[in-house]
C-alpha cells in the first residue's frame, strides 16, 4: 500500500482539510499520514506523527518511515521554528525514494524578480525590497501612496497602507476584521515605526492601486487552479472576495466575504465583462507554465487579482498553498473533487515513477 503524508508545521492546522483527505486514501489504496518536519530522525530514518486508522476514523499518534509520497502544507514564518523545518524539507526535496505533490514557491520578491521578465510583467505590481525605514518614507509621494508587505506573509496579515500629505505620515491596517489607522505628525516618528516593524520581518513595497468597488469595499477575484489526475492544469474554482468599507484587503480572515464570480460580474457592461474575461483567461492560461518554466514542478496555485477603476488588471498575490474556502462557499459540490484530488495526483506521480511496481516503497511503513 503506498504510503501518502501530509507535512504541516501544526498538527492541528487545517483539520478538516486533512481529515477529509485520509478517510479517502484507503479508497485509493493509501494509507495516510501527518507530520512535522522537525520530527524526522535522521539517525532513525522515521517520523514521530500520526496515522490515520481508517477502521477508527481517526488520527493516532504514530512512529514510522517517511511516506513516499509527501504533500507540503508547511507555512513558514522567520522564526526559528520554521528555518529549521525548511531545512529539513529542502533536504527531503534532493531524495529520489520521495515525491513531493508540488515544489513550491519562493517568497513575493524573488517571484516579482523571475516573472518580471514575462509576458505577464504588465500586470505585476512593481516591487521593492524595504531597507530602511528613512528609504522608504524619503521615496513615498504624497500623490503615490504605497502597500508594504511581508516577504513571506499570508491569509492578508501584515498589510500595511502608507499614504504621506505634507509632513504627516497615515498608516492604517487591518486585525482581526478591524481597520486601525494611525497618523505620525512627522517623518522621523514614521521611519522609526517601520524600521521596528522590519527589524524582524522581511518587507516589500509597492504602488498602492484603488481596487474598491463602488460601495468603497476592497475586492479582488481569487482563483484555485490545481493538477488534475493526468497532470493537467485545471481551473477549480473563481470567486470574488469583498472585503469591509474603506478597508485596505479582502480577505476572508479580516472579514471580508465571498460571492461567485458569475454573482459579482452581474450589472458590468457587456463590453467590460467580456474583457475582463478574456484578459483573465490569458493570464490564468499563462501563468502555470510560466511558473513551471522557473520553477520546480507544482500541483495547485491560488491566485489573487486586483481590477481598477479603469478596468486595468494586475496579479496581487499567487500562492502555491492555497486554502479552499472560497471554492467551497461558491460551490460546495467541489468538496470530493478537491479533497480527493491530492490523492490522485499522488497516484499518478507514483505510477510514472515507478513506486508502485517497487515493493521495498510500497511496504515501506508496513514495519
Amino acid at each position: 500500500m503506498l504510503s501518502f503524508g501530509i507535512m504541516t508545521m501544526r498538527m492541528q492546522g487545517e483539520k478538516t482539510y486533512f481529515y477529509e483527505i485520509a478517510k479517502r486514501a484507503k479508497h485509493f489504496g493509501m494509507e495516510c499520514f501527518k507530520f512535522i518536519p522537525s520530527q524526522f530522525n535522521p539517525v532513525s530514518q522515521k517520523v514521530q506523527g500520526e496515522r490515520f486508522n481508517s477502521q477508527t476514523d481517526k488520527w493516532e499518534s504514530a512512529e514510522f518511515l517517511l511516506p513516499a509520497i509527501l504533500y507540503d502544507r508547511c507555512f513558514y514564518g522567520e522564526d526559528t521554528h520554521s528555518s529549521q523545518c525548511k531545512a529539513i524539507v529542502k533536504w527531503l526535496r534532493t531524495r529520489e525514494d520521495l515525491l513531493f505533490l508540488g515544489y513550491g514557491l519562493p517568497n513575493k520578491l524573488d517571484l516579482y524578480d523571475a516573472l518580471k521578465s514575462s509576458r505577464l510583467s504588465p500586470y505585476l505590481l512593481p516591487s521593492k525590497p524595504i531597507t530602511s525605514g528613512k528609504g522608504l518614507i524619503q521615496h513615498l509621494n504624497e500623490d503615490s501612496p504605497a502597500v508594504i508587505k511581508p516577504l513571506n506573509g499570508s491569509q492578508g496579515r501584515g498589510i500595511y497602507y502608507l499614504e504621506k500629505t505634507g509632513k504627516e505620515v497615515f498608516v492604517s491596517t487591518q486585525k482581526q476584521g478591524h481597520l486601525i489607522e494611525k497618523t505620525f505628525p512627522h517623518y522621523d516618528k514614521a521611519i522609526t515605526w517601520v524600521n521596528q516593524l522590519i527589524k524582524d520581518k522581511n518587507y516589500l513595497v509597492q504602488p498602492y492601486k484603488n481596487l474598491k468597488n463602488k460601495k468603497k469595499k476592497p475586492f479582488d477575484i481569487r482563483v484555485l487552479l490545481q493538477k488534475n489526475e493526468n497532470g493537467c492544469w485545471e481551473e477549480i474554482a473563481k470567486g470574488i472576495r469583498v472585503g469591509k468599507k474603506n478597508g485596505i484587503i479582502s480577505n476572508v480572515n479580516a472579514g471580508g466575504t465571498i460571492t461567485s464570480f458569475e454573482e459579482g460580474m452581474n450589472g458590468l457592461p457587456a463590453s467590460e465583462k467580456e474583457y475582463i474575461e478574456s484578459e483573465l483567461q490569458d493570464i490564468l492560461t499563462s501563468l502555470p507554465v510560466i511558473l513551471e518554466k522557473e520553477f520546480p514542478p507544482l500541483f495547485e496555485i491560488g491566485v489573487d487579482i486586483g481590477i481598477c477603476k479603469d478596468q486595468a488588471i494586475w496579479i496581487l498575490d499567487i500562492n502555491s498553498k492555497p486554502g479552499r474556502k472560497v471554492a467551497l462557499s461558491i460551490n460546495p459540490e467541489l468538496s470530493e473533487k478537491l479533497y480527493s484530488a491530492p490523492l490522485l495526483y499522488g497516484k499518478t506521480l507514483a505510477k510514472e515513477r515507478g513506486f508502485l511496481n517497487e515493493k521495498a516503497l510500497s511496504s515501506r511503513n508496513s514495519s
